[in-house]
């Protein structure tokens, strides 16, 4: 149609124009197309990608010759380089699968360890199906391995480590898991367990522990105390092991039944435990704390020879705490130490005032008890030195009760603390005599000049001749060694004098006095009077 502005006819309608490859005229040469094309593949990745080669064997051949031998040797290269990648892939794939075992495991014992312990057991709570059982912990540690790692070494105490957990593997059967949570505490987990299946487990635990452990040159014996919970309905993992725990500890405090099932009021105990922990960490500084002094007697005079300090505590709302419902807990704590030093520091000051009242020939002992943790402090002898110096009071006035089994559990530190105290002339005296090793072998060896006996080995003596027999010839042999012995507990006139006929220096007990206050002491030193005339006080 024109168009009316111009007079001219209108442009036709042109669609754009498609590129064309040019047509190559016949008889041309189409090597060099493909070169081109078998670079562009080349360079896309195609390494597999082959020219051929005409036989002209020209120039243009050579170039194709050449093209092709690099995409062999990149082929090569890149088949190398993807072996080596999946070489290394997969070795990290299994470096990772070790890290994790390893995370998982327990590296002495080869058992798994806490981690592994908390994820078995999240998932045995996770696939619990309703109104069936779910799983069970019974968490056990063991009774005497720190005596076997004092006395034997830590190498001979791994080698029992090792071979408790293969007996917990076997006792605890297929389908458990047996972790080593650190140190001699070990857990068993059954994922789908009654009580009375737990029970038959934790027996037959105890079954493998009494049988000896042989190491190079000794046999090795060891216990377990174990506490045992069945997880309950939406308790998780922390929960379920924060109750077998308290009961556990609720087994090691009963000589009599080492294993417990849980029970609410075991955590209750466990809460006022930890409440009674904290309260005595400021019961010094608040001024709680206060000694008595039991007199320890001349058994054939009645004179005072002595007192033993015993500490109280004076709770602010409970009243009087005693000492066996403190101690264990200071020591458990690490208050011990501090308390200990509290003790002996006051001790002596009251000892450097009763000195002012007692002639200047007469000796005066103060016995004061020294834990084994206290034993085991690097500064005690610097400690016992200062106080010692502050107060005035004289070296070869004190005596440090020592308990047996800190007395032959000791290594270089205890060993190297008392050979100072003796040097410094302090006296050394085992305590509870008869309640431990209880061995007069080892009497001579140790750097102690007195022994305390325990009241349970003369509590039967008055009606058993037997008995009465036995402690004469345990305080013969106590004198063979070159000691004195005390003893504890004396609460009859006929215990008094029976121990009398066998020649024993002194004794203290219920039937001489209970533990006094310092004032009281102080008047019997004042008035030189002797007992048990002075202070008549019912046994009980």
């Amino acid at each position: 149609m024109p168009d009316a502005r111009r007079g001219t006819p209108a442009a036709p309608d042109i669609a754009p124009e498609t590129p064309q490859v040019a047509r190559r005229p016949p008889g041309e040469d189409d090597r060099l197309s493909q070169v081109v094309e078998g670079i562009i593949r080349i360079a896309s990745g195609d390494l597999s990608t082959h020219i051929p080669v005409s036989k002209a064997r020209d120039q243009v051949d050579a170039v194709i010759t050449g093209i092709n031998l690099l995409a062999d040797e990149l082929n090569e290269v890149y088949a190398a380089f993807e072996e080596r990648v999946e070489t290394r892939t997969r070795e990290l794939r299994e470096a990772h699968l070790t890290m994790q075992k390893m995370a998982m495991t327990d590296p002495l014992t080869g058992i798994g360890n806490r981690s592994s312990l908390h994820e078995a057991l999240t998932a045995a709570v996770a696939n619990r199906r309703d109104g069936q059982p779910g799983p069970a912990v019974l968490l056990l540690d063991l009774d005497g391995f720190k005596e076997v790692n004092d006395s034997l070494g830590h190498d001979s105490g791994d080698l029992v480590l090792i071979e408790i957990a293969a007996r917990l593997v076997a006792a605890a059967g297929p389908g458990s898991v047996v972790a080593r949570l650190g140190g001699d505490e070990f857990a068993v987990l059954l994922p789908v367990s009654t009580v009375q299946q737990a029970r038959g487990t934790a027996l037959k635990i105890m079954d493998s522990l009494k049988q000896r452990i042989p190491l190079e040159d000794i046999d090795a014996w060891t216990g377990a105390s174990i506490g045992i919970h069945l997880a309950q309905p939406r308790e998780d993992a922390s929960a379920i092991m924060l109750r077998a725990d308290t009961a556990m500890y609720a087994a090691k405090e009963d000589v009599h039944r080492r294993i417990k099932v849980f029970e609410p009021v075991m955590l209750y105990r466990r809460q006022l435990r930890r409440q009674t922990a904290r309260e005595l960490r400021q019961a010094v500084s608040n001024g709680e704390l206060f000694l008595e002094y039991q007199p320890v007697v001349e058994l054939q005079s009645g004179r005072l020879q002595g007192v033993e300090a015993l500490v109280r505590w004076n709770h602010p709302s409970r009243g009087l705490v005693m000492p066996d419902d403190f101690i264990p807990l200071a020591e458990e704590t690490g208050l011990i130490v501090g308390i200990g030093r509290w003790v002996l520091h006051t001790a002596l000051q009251q000892l450097a005032q009763w000195r002012r009242l007692l002639p200047a020939d007469r000796k005066f002992l103060l016995r004061v008890n020294l834990a084994a943790s206290e034993l085991q402090s690097m500064d005690l002898v610097d400690f016992v030195r200062g106080s010692l110096r502050k107060t005035g009071a004289e070296p070869g006035e004190l005596v440090l009760e020592i308990t047996e089994s800190a007395l032959l559990s000791g290594g270089d530190v205890e060993t190297y603390s008392l050979r100072s105290l003796q040097a410094l002339g302090v006296g050394l005296e085992i305590d509870d005599f008869g309640t431990g090793y209880s061995s007069i072998s080892y009497l001579h060896r140790l750097p102690v000049d007195t022994v305390k006996v325990d009241r349970s080995l003369i509590s039967d003596m008055a009606d058993d001749d037997g008995q009465l027999r036995f402690v004469a010839a345990v305080h013969n042999l106590i004198r063979a060694a070159g000691m004195d012995a005390v003893f504890e507990g004396i609460e009859t006139a006929k215990q008094a004098r029976q121990l009398q006929e066998m020649g024993c220096c002194c004794g203290q007990g219920y039937y001489f006095s209970r533990p006094l206050p310092a004032v009281q002491v102080t008047d019997l030193l004042r008035e030189g009077r002797t007992l048990p005339q002075a202070v008549v006080v019912l046994p009980g």
